[in-house]
């Protein structure tokens, strides 16, 4: 999503590098498949980014970018030295190939042009045992506003407790579902519903969790709504007047954290991960693995209306830090101290080769350097 996002906006000088696919993935913008070469050296990895390498040849890019691959990131540096390579982070780096170990961050920091993590979580995990402030970039997940439902004041919300998100232990729906058992006798006239399955899908497997959770779903009186589309999440949350988003998991970013406040509900969430930097002090904080912490929570914000309405109009503001012009405007900054960082007399990697060592799809500016 993120990809197609920022190349959307820049699509004159954007060339997208990555797997076959069936359909129109980037309408618009450059698209060229890359099937893996046959190597001699065994690898999927090696086998792909030596097919993306012969893509980059044709293309003569200035700036390669590489999303959540630190192994392919490296390959691709190895094989274009005189272009630099970034490697955006959108998940946890210290559970990705030849990035687990701060020895394996810190060969990364030594052979690529850059790092950006979508959170300063994410930054933190990635400089987790490397000695000194490096320069790594954040650059937090965006929103495209044109995608946003119509905003609907707050007298013409429902009185909807909405959780969306995939149905996994990670997410919390069971801690959900039980402060939801505990409050809505309690709570006249709300209502609570779940968007979301095991997986991204209409075709999503039912789960042993989801079987389990059927029957208590129907005890407490939630509507369990299955698999929606994203538009269909967004407008959902532009009805509800509470969010809740109680991941157990340490979020690399939250972006459904963000779009519930972009679309005026009222957020509820935990402190796992970047959660509490993106949402600061516009959201209520519940334990996930504390339910009646959480049904507290709402109960809170569903009998008072004006801490609901505050609440919901602070995150719409903040939401606004991250639309996807203001988003492009850093974007924009970070590729260009890279390419100055690269280019200076004596300049490479972003940190010298002189401390310890060791390490899909590419996202192409088409303007200078070529690969060899």
């Amino acid at each position: 999503m993120m990809v197609r996002r920022y190349a959307d906006s820049d699509p004159k000088s954007t060339v997208v590098i990555g797997a076959p696919q069936t359909g129109p993935l980037f309408p618009g913008i450059s698209f060229r498949p890359a099937k893996p070469a046959r190597l001699t050296l065994p690898g999927p990895n090696r086998a792909y980014a030596a097919g993306v390498h012969r893509k980059l040849r044709t293309v003569s890019p200035e700036l390669i970018e590489v999303y959540n691959r630190p192994e392919i990131a490296l390959l691709l540096a190895r094989r274009c030295p005189q272009t630099p390579v970034s490697l955006f982070l959108q998940n946890d780096p210290q559970h990705m190939r030849r990035a687990e170990s701060a020895r394996e961050r810190t060969a990364l920091l030594q052979k690529l042009g850059g790092v950006i993590a979508a959170s300063a979580y994410l930054r933190e995990r990635f400089l987790d045992g490397i000695p000194g402030g490096q320069p790594v970039h954040v650059l937090p997940n965006c929103l495209d506003p044109a995608e946003l439902p119509p905003l609907r004041p707050p007298e013409d919300r429902e009185r909807l407790i909405l959780f969306a998100g995939r149905i996994v232990a990670e997410k919390g729906p069971d801690s959900f579902l039980a402060a939801c058992a505990q409050v809505l006798p309690r709570l006249p006239g709300w209502r609570a519903e779940m968007i979301g399955a095991n997986r991204f899908g209409a075709n999503s497997p039912e789960s042993p969790l989801l079987k389990r959770l059927r029957p208590e779903a129907e005890a407490a009186g939630v509507v369990l709504a299955g698999y929606r589309p994203h538009q269909g999440v967004l407008e959902a949350m532009a009805r509800a007047a509470i969010v809740v988003v109680p991941s157990r998991w340490p979020e690399p970013f939250g972006l459904v954290a963000v779009e519930a406040m972009a679309c005026g509900a009222a957020l509820i969430t935990s402190r796992r991960g970047a959660l509490p930097e993106i949402a600061g002090d516009t959201a209520l904080y519940a334990d996930p693995e504390d339910p009646a912490a959480l049904g507290a929570a709402i109960t809170s914000l569903a009998q008072n209306e004006d801490r609901r309405i505050a609440l919901a109009a602070a995150g719409r503001v903040r939401a606004r830090r991250f639309s996807l012009p203001e988003m492009m405007e850093q974007l924009r900054a970070i590729r260009s101290d890279i390419l100055s960082r690269w280019s200076a007399p004596g300049a490479g990697p972003i940190y010298p080769e002189q401390q310890s060592a060791n390490v899909s799809e590419a996202l192409c500016q088409n303007i200078r350097h070529r690969c060899p």
